[in-house]
């Protein structure tokens, strides 16, 4: 599994009203087509109410900082 950048989560976020919870980010972006990756890597942010795409961005860059644990 792959980590995508904020940048490709954000193209199947586009339209999406906020706040939304992590659930609905992962509903809204399979309905947009979004593939695994995109979806695996909404999965991985904490589940919280995000008010703003920015605040998406910054949780997915928050788990790509953190290091993986096996």
């Amino acid at each position: 599994m792959a980590v995508v950048s904020p940048a490709q989560v954000q193209r199947y976020l586009s339209g999406l009203v906020y706040p939304s919870s992590r659930e609905e980010l992962i509903d809204y972006a399979v309905e947009e087509g979004a593939d695994e990756d995109v979806i695996d890597t909404l999965s991985m942010i904490p589940d919280d109410m995000y008010h703003s795409p920015e605040e998406v961005s910054q949780a997915i860059e928050e788990i790509q900082e953190s290091p993986e644990e096996e």
